[in-house]
């Protein structure tokens, strides 16, 4: 046999396979990425119809979907719910000014927070007399020597 490669997989002339493209990249890359796009367009959406809430409702009503020419907010209690009716025409002239053409708000009640609650700390355990006696050692390490003070003139 001669030194030709006749025995690799690759036709000869063809190209290395393209490296790994990143992660988000890759996401968006087939038509899998309709949700991920959706739902970047949706959050995109509540931070510029956020600043319209009313600032005592903001903490209490969620945007969470357009349906059709309709605007789905989520709101924690029934209070709420009918303030948000209440400033549902400013909700309507927001949402029209950035090119949707909505008619309509819709007002959903949960149960459940609309703003998950930061996890809680984990407690310290305890440090060992091994452990602590090797912290300050190497904290030590990173204190600057002291000079003598007869050594410098």
């Amino acid at each position: 046999m001669s030194g030709s490669r006749s025995g690799s997989s690759q036709p000869p002339g063809s190209r290395r396979p393209a490296p790994p493209r990143p992660a988000l990249e890759a996401l968006f890359a087939d038509g899998n990425a309709d949700p991920l796009r959706r739902a970047l367009w949706l959050d995109a959406l509540e931070q510029r119809l956020r600043p319209h809430l009313p600032p005592s409702l903001a903490a209490h009503a969620r945007f969470a979907n357009v349906d059709g020419t309709r605007l789905v907010f989520v709101v924690d209690s029934p209070v709420w719910r009918a303030r948000l009716r209440l400033a549902a025409a400013e909700l309507l002239d927001a949402a029209r000014s950035v090119g949707l053409e909505c008619s309509q708000v819709v007002v959903k009640t949960t149960a459940l927070p609309l703003w998950p609650d930061p996890p809680a700390p984990r407690p310290s355990l305890p440090l060992s007399t091994a452990t602590r006696e090797a912290l300050q050692a190497a904290l030590a390490s990173l204190q600057p020597p002291e000079r003598d003070a007869e050594g410098e003139s």
